[in-house]
């Protein structure tokens, strides 16, 4: 190799490969078809489950380790990127703020790529490859350095003296993680007489979600106000009210034996960004509990002494 990629652009691929498709199955079927002469790329990474910014770290660390024989697709890969105009499946959500990021990780991709143009240039067979791979995907930092940004989001929060506007902020920031582990959350929306601060999807069933940040911990009643949220929408709806100051006893008691919703606390909140306890799999436990027991209450720190 007469010159070498510079490492800040595997950085950029990594970021714009977690952000362009919303979907796993998009960025899937586009790593499949670019990377087709080279399988071993992919091999044991599970492309279906993983998060999206785990399968984009552990394949840029794959082109990076082996840059001599891995330098002229991964160049074209990231020309390829860098000159991506749409992103049908994120232009689609309500939320554009996903759009935006996605736009913006492919501009510090190219500004970064342009020095590799030359690189582009000797290694360019696999351009039309890629094009056609975009094509398909569009129709349709690793999660450990993001969890360890939004830990940090989230002590400052802790420490904001402004009940409303952290209020506001913590929506936004549990959005953040549910993105994280590719739950293609929705922004706050309102309809007739109620207002629902977002929603999401885990394992093809549709939550909506309560989030409070109160000075104390959330009472029965409100927990009753939520319930009939969810009895108001489809057949099918659950939901995940999350309190940072946790539940009331005689609300977790009313919701033992039968409930609509689970739960999350402060507790569970700080176990999953502090990377102890996947997302996934707290929700999948939870989720399993509620059904098993009707309780709306598991603690993610019984996951850790099981």
């Amino acid at each position: 190799m007469s010159q070498r990629i510079n490492p800040l652009a595997y950085t950029a691929l990594n970021e714009a490969l977690s952000l362009i498709f919303w979907y796993k199955k998009s960025l899937a079927r586009f790593l499949r078809v670019a990377l087709r002469e080279y399988p071993e790329l992919l091999l044991g990474l599970d492309l279906e489950n993983s998060q999206k910014r785990d399968t984009a770290s552990s394949l840029v660390g794959r082109l990076a380790g082996d840059e001599r024989r891995y330098q002229d697709v991964t160049v074209a890969l990231m020309i390829e990127i860098a000159t991506m105009k749409n992103f049908r499946e994120l232009e689609q959500l309500e939320d554009k703020q996903w759009l935006q990021r996605a736009r913006d990780a492919v501009r510090d991709l190219s500004e970064l790529t342009q020095q590799n143009q030359k690189l582009a240039e000797e290694h360019s067979r696999f351009e039309q490859e890629l094009l056609e791979a975009v094509e398909e995907a569009e129709k349709g930092h690793s999660v450990s350095k993001a969890l360890a940004v939004l830990k940090e989001g989230f002590l400052v929060l802790n420490s904001d003296p402004d009940p409303q506007g952290r209020g506001r902020t913590f929506e936004s920031f549990l959005n953040e993680i549910f993105a994280l582990f590719d739950m293609y959350p929705r922004a706050a929306y309102s309809l007739d007489r109620e207002q629902i601060d977002g929603a999401f999807t885990f394992d093809t069933d549709d939550y909506i979600l309560e989030a409070k940040w109160l000075k104390g911990p959330v009472s029965r009643e409100q927990l009753d106000v939520f319930a009939k949220k969810i009895e108001r929408k489809g057949k099918n709806a659950l939901g995940l009210h999350v309190s940072v100051n946790g539940f009331t006893s005689d609300g977790l008691e009313e919701y033992d034996s039968g409930s609509p919703f689970i739960t999350m606390d402060g507790s569970d909140i700080f176990m999953v960004i502090d990377a102890r306890v996947p997302l996934d799999d707290l929700f999948r436990r939870k989720k399993r509990h509620v059904n098993e027991t009707g309780s709306c209450f598991l603690p993610a720190t019984r996951m850790l002494s099981e």
